[in-house]
Parts: structure tokens; C-alpha cells; sequence
């Protein structure tokens, strides 16, 4: 099914989109082998994330209306956010994807979502950190972490994210905020747990009555 994801993205995207897309594929793998997740199936949302990428506004809309997705002002107002809804809409019609963890994984690597999966949680990073996105020190940061401490790179992720829309004046839908705060928690709860175990192993001095 490979090649016939990338035949009809050759139809439908730029190549400098396939790039991006090939990129996310590899890095959500690799990230998925080192959580000791399927990759297969990471890989496989990479590889269809970004179907409708290039949709028209109008075009999203209504496929996500017609799919009963609720739309709210901000995506009224930015139908560009849809496109990861619309991308697991694309997926499973034209391509027969089922597997409810690949499709919310696709759904949810734009604005995230709090509780979202360890699945959902890679790809979401991957889109972010896969070396098409550049070199800064920021990203650099954040992909050190993708490999120590999942949810504390999401949160970084999203902060990361939310400073770019600052600072051009954009709207932030509110999804990505929650998103944001909910990683930030299970971030710090997995650091905390970390430090724990590492201070219990550690040897103790002897007390002599």
C-alpha cells in the first residue's frame, strides 16, 4: 500500500511536501522502536499525516461537516487546522486504513489532545522534530529529549508551536493549550518518577548504633 500512498501523493502534494512527509514517516518509526511501540504503525501515520494538506478551505469544511466534527469559531475561522481530521477521513476512504490507532494518531498531530497515546504522542513529535524542520537550538533541544522523556518533548513541542503563533499574531486554538498543559503534567509526573527511582537505587550510607 506504500507505493500507492506515495503514487497519489505525488498527484496531490509539492515534493517539497513529500519530503516533509518522508521525514515524519522515519523519525515517528524510530521513535516508536525506541518506546517499543509498533512501528509499522507509526510509520504508517506518518506516511499518511499530511493527505490533506493542500485541500481547500471550502474542501475541509465540508468533509469535516459531513463527518460530524464540531466546528468551532477558530476553525471556522483557520479551516487549514482541519486538515488533520480530514487527512484520517482521506485514509481510511481512499485507502482502507481501520486501525483506530493510526487514524487518531493522524487526527491528532496538529493540535494534539490530552490523553492522546504514546502512538498519537510520537507522531505528533515527529511532525515537529524530523530533520526537514531545520537545526535551530530549539528543535535540537527537543529532539534530545524525544528520547528521554516523551511527554516532557510533546510539551516542548507545544511550546514551541504556540511561540511561533505568537509571534505571528495567529490564532491558537484552544486544543493545543490543553494539549500542552496535559503533557506538561505527565511530563513532570515522569520525571518525578524517574528521580524516585534513581534515588532509591542508590546506595546508602551505613548507620552503626
Amino acid at each position: 500500500m506504500r507505493d500507492r500512498i506515495l503514487a497519489w501523493l505525488e498527484k496531490n502534494v509539492p515534493p517539497s511536501r513529500i519530503e516533509h512527509i518522508l521525514g515524519v514517516e522515519q523519525m515517528a518509526s524510530n521513535l516508536a522502536s525506541h518506546y517499543h511501540l509498533d512501528a509499522d504503525k507509526a510509520a504508517q501515520a506518518g506516511l499518511l499525516h499530511d493527505l490533506a494538506k493542500y485541500f481547500r478551505p471550502k474542501q475541509l469544511l465540508q468533509m469535516a461537516i459531513a463527518e460530524g466534527i464540531e466546528i468551532d469559531p477558530i476553525l471556522e475561522a483557520n479551516p487549514h487546522l482541519l486538515h488533520a481530521d480530514v487527512s484520517a477521513i482521506v485514509a481510511r476512504d481512499e485507502f482502507g486504513v481501520t486501525e483506530p490507532e493510526i487514524l487518531a494518531a493522524i487526527q491528532n498531530h496538529t493540535l494534539g489532545r490530552p490523553n492522546m497515546s504514546e502512538l498519537s504522542c510520537v507522531v505528533f513529535l515527529a511532525d515537529t522534530i524530523e530533520p526537514g524542520r531545520g537545526d535551530t537550538p530549539e528543535l535540537n533541544q527537543i529532539r534530545d529529549i524525544s528520547r528521554e522523556n516523551l511527554y516532557k518533548a510533546v510539551w516542548l513541542a507545544s511550546d514551541y508551536a504556540l511561540q511561533h503563533l505568537l509571534s505571528k499574531h495567529r490564532l491558537i486554538h484552544p486544543r493545543t493549550i490543553m494539549t500542552r498543559n496535559w503533557a506538561l503534567l505527565q511530563g513532570s509526573k515522569s520525571q518525578s518518577a524517574n528521580v524516585e527511582t534513581v534515588d532509591r537505587n542508590q546506595p546508602r550510607d551505613r548507620v552503626l548504633a
